[in-house]
């Protein structure tokens, strides 16, 4: 890694050195181009605990060549299997060997350090230039390009400046005056060591579990060929709602799983309880592009995490910029960046507007309560396991142009679903 005074020329410049950004660094690098990563922190590394990659995912990782040490590092779950979190029963499942079948590639959970230290080596192995303590606080194009300004006073500039700068974007402010949307949700991890777990709980690593509850959900799942149990517990903050600064501790995490049922109030104390995730989001915007300068990953589309799509956008974002850029290249090596940018633009922010949309709704549906849930819970348990289509939209191939991009799932009401354990007190 390198912290230039007098930066050598590049066609790239990327703001931003998580997965979105060094997913694309590489995606651009494979097309012959020149590619700096700009990082603000002084190492390159990701927090966080597990990460799930979708077919549309790891089909993308397969086209890097990436896959099949990607699967090394990570975990091929047999099947999802979601549950009440009151009473625990089964609600509905989808069986991802079958999933597999349908869509040529595999679902995998992984480490979100894992991901990111893949990308990382990948970026090395085909010489991205990476920069640390490089905190990039202003945007700007010029006649030839696009300009970035550090912190420290320095300057460097592109041909095209990619902002993956997350969810705080300082280029998004170029395109819209806008803020972070609080969900009053707050998510706590624990990935633990599996000897750890008590062995009455009976974990199977074989699959990915969630248990969605009244204004609460819990996510378990193994990492590292089993080695590691990761844990997510999810749940709306009343301190939030009612307006105060401290809100989601530990104190809140206890109360709202309090009702929980066994298996989901086993794994509470497992949490890290000195560090929590306060969920935001952002209003979809259809405009990604100003200038030589775009936005990618977060920057344009943080969503919250109910489809766990959120990295794996940005991943997609790369590759469909990638694609543009070798379908765009003239015979003389000379690249349409405009005809790329357009290209890019037309085709992404629809999807991901879809993704943002949904991931509010499916959060809204997994934390139902009184009849609601009731209905909900009918509706799931009535669910063919290998009905797929609320998720041919999703996981089926990227998206290269809007022609490409498949319709949109038909929701079935909730009034529709028929629940004879409803009495007349509780409707």
């Amino acid at each position: 890694m390198s912290t230039p005074t007098t930066p050598t020329p590049v066609d790239v410049l990327v703001v931003g050195g998580g997965i979105g950004g060094l997913s694309t660094a590489f995606a651009l690098s494979r097309e012959g181009l020149r590619v700096r990563v700009l990082e603000q922190a002084a190492e390159l590394g990701e927090v966080g605990a597990g990460i799930q990659l979708a077919p549309n995912c790891t089909r993308i990782l397969d086209d890097y060549g990436l896959l099949e040490e990607a699967t090394s590092l990570g975990v091929l779950p047999r099947s999802m299997v979601m549950r009440d979190a009151l009473d625990g029963s089964e609600l509905t499942r989808l069986d991802l060997i079958d999933l597999q079948r349908r869509y040529g590639f595999p679902y995998m959970v992984i480490h979100r350090g894992d991901l990111h230290a893949l990308f990382l080596r990948a970026c090395r192995r085909a010489g991205v230039d990476l920069v640390t303590s490089a905190k990039v606080t202003g945007y700007e194009n010029t006649g030839a390009g696009a300009r970035v300004t550090l912190a420290d006073g320095r300057t460097d500039q592109a041909r095209i400046v990619i902002a993956a700068d997350g969810l705080h974007s300082v280029a998004r402010k170029l395109l819209v005056d806008d803020e972070p949307v609080s969900s009053a949700y707050v998510a706590y991890r624990g990935t633990v060591p599996i000897d750890q777990v008590a062995p009455e709980r009976n974990v199977d690593l074989s699959e990915v579990s969630v248990h969605v509850g009244p204004r609460c959900h819990f996510v378990l799942y193994g990492l590292r060929g089993g080695e590691l149990l990761n844990q997510v517990a999810v749940f709306e903050s009343p301190k939030a709602r009612a307006g105060e600064e401290d809100w989601g501790t530990p104190d809140e995490l206890d109360d709202a799983f309090a009702a929980a049922c066994p298996e989901v109030r086993a794994g509470i104390p497992l949490m890290w309880r000195d560090r929590w995730w306060r969920m935001y989001d952002r209003d979809p915007i259809m405009t990604w592009v100003h200038g030589d300068i775009a936005l990618l990953g977060d920057a344009a589309h943080p969503p919250l995490q109910y489809l766990a799509q959120g990295a794996i956008m940005a991943i997609e974002d790369g590759w469909v910029l990638a694609r543009h850029v070798a379908a765009r290249r003239a015979a003389d090596g000379a690249i349409d960046w405009p005809g790329v940018l357009t290209a890019y633009e037309a085709v992404r922010p629809e999807h991901c507007r879809r993704v943002l949309l949904t991931a509010r709704d499916w959060g809204d549906l997994w934390h139902l309560d009184g009849p609601r849930r009731l209905r909900r819970n009918a509706i799931l348990r009535a669910r063919d396991v290998y009905d797929y289509s609320f998720t041919e939209w999703l996981y089926g191939p990227t998206a290269l142009t809007p022609e490409e991009e498949p319709p949109m799932f038909t929701p079935i009401p909730l009034d529709s679903a028929e629940v004879p354990a409803l009495s007349r007190r509780t409707r």
